[in-house]
């Protein structure tokens, strides 16, 4: 783990030898001309408190407060049939406050002795290659795919070490595909095997000792009907652990003034390989409709999860799932679950920045193992606000409430506080 004076010097001597790109873009070549570098400031406050606790962590509360910076440089292309450049990615997050007893946040890593690490951070980059719109990059990823969401949803983002090619050659079909061999999670400065999660009320943790060192993916979406409509079909494999197929259909449809969206979703998931996880057996679909007007977004969602087993991931992320939340993952075996959301641009009446969000999930028919139904619901309120003007210019605030209820899992109530601030360096 690296401190926080090499971690900084790292960080600042890679924004200052991107200063050199100001001096050449007089330079015709891209790779310096279309060259960007931000450095985002992320102030964290992170609390859940734990009732009706079940399972072995008896820790009744998770509290901790943070600093975060990312770096993030990319360069352009040079010149040529075949373009060459390069990115990098610094990531340094500090503590401001915790205690042994309020660990676990995923917002700092953990010493050996139970306490948090007082500063963690990395700096890593990734080569890339670019041909007609097909492009090659090797080294440090952030992926966002259907198989494997990117979680920004702590202090710092996870990354992944390996491959990927994206292709866009022909017009409207997105062609993708990769290995990832390591990933450094998000309260991490380690990179380290990758490990699956399944959603389990009995054990949620009894695959995450099983590790891979191979995710390979490949996928492809097309979008068509004046880009209103996209079919995808992806295929995921973590080694010897599981499989997974992913078929999605989203469409948009104007209805006067009145726009309406719906995304559906199926997952189908077994065991692979050597099965180091044993048999697993998951399928999961999800609908999730939408209609805007205005500065009104309103949402209606459905979802079913059918097999032996719950809904497996890599570990620790969230899913593209469409009733999948930060707190609960509404994914347990044979689980139904409805949800209900609005959002609110307030730009519709005259108040730019501001945007409010308010949702209501509820499952039922869980398969517990304990000769009972299971049933949970979330409620969740997110107010984010970005300033508009004066010295404070461009400064990011979004405070999230959330309450969740179960009667075969821990309750939490939840509150979170994040600042941020982004500023363009070049």
């Amino acid at each position: 783990m690296k401190n926080s004076a090499s971690v900084i010097g790292m960080m600042v001597s890679a924004a200052v030898a991107g200063s050199f790109c100001e001096v050449a873009r007089a330079d015709e070549s891209a790779l310096f001309k279309d060259s960007t570098a931000t450095l985002q400031a992320r102030n964290y406050y992170f609390s859940r408190d734990y009732s009706g606790i079940v399972g072995p962590n008896k820790q009744s509360k998770a509290e901790e407060w943070a600093q975060g910076f990312i770096l993030n440089i990319k360069s352009g292309y040079t010149e040529g049939p075949v373009g060459f450049g390069v990115d990098a990615l610094g990531l340094l997050g500090i503590k401001l406050d915790s205690s042994p007893d309020r660990v676990k946040t995923g917002l700092l890593p953990l010493h050996t002795d139970g306490s948090s690490a007082d500063e963690y951070g990395s700096l890593a980059g990734a080569l890339k290659m670019k041909v007609g719109k097909t492009e090659l990059r090797v080294g440090e990823l952030q992926p966002n795919l259907p198989v494997l969401a990117f979680s920004d949803i702590r202090l710092l983002p996870p990354t992944y070490q390996g491959a990927s090619v994206v292709s866009t050659d022909i017009e409207g079909l997105t062609l993708n595909a990769g290995q990832l061999r390591s990933t450094n999670l998000r309260d991490s400065s380690n990179d380290q095997p990758m490990y699956a999660l399944i959603n389990d009320p009995i054990n949620p943790r009894r695959i995450a000792n099983i590790t891979s060192n191979r995710f390979n993916y490949a996928g492809a979406d097309y979008t068509f009907n004046d880009k209103r409509t996209t079919v995808g079909i992806w295929q995921a494999q973590l080694k010897d652990i599981y499989q997974q197929r992913f078929y999605n259909l989203k469409h948009i449809e104007p209805f006067g003034s009145w726009k309406l969206g719906a995304n559906l979703g199926f997952y189908d998931a077994q065991d692979d390989g050597q099965s180091k996880a044993g048999s697993l057996d998951n399928r999961a679909f999800y609908s999730l409709m939408s209609a805007a007007h205005g500065g009104n977004t309103f949402y209606v969602g459905y979802q079913a999860i059918n097999g032996k087993d719950g809904f497996l991931r890599i570990g620790d992320n969230i899913s593209p799932l469409g009733n999948e939340v930060p707190t609960y993952e509404f994914a347990a075996p044979k689980e139904r679950s409805w949800q209900l959301r609005d959002e609110y641009n307030f730009a519709a009446i005259g108040l730019p920045g501001l945007v409010v969000g308010a949702r209501y999930l509820k499952g039922d028919n869980v398969n517990t193992g304990r000769g009972f139904e299971g049933k949970d619901w979330e409620r969740d309120l997110d107010i984010g606000y970005v300033i508009q003007s004066g010295p404070f210019r461009d400064v990011g605030v979004r405070i999230r409430n959330a309450t969740a209820r179960s009667n075969y899992r821990t309750d939490i109530d939840e509150n979170r506080l994040i600042l941020s601030y982004t500023i363009k360096l070049f």
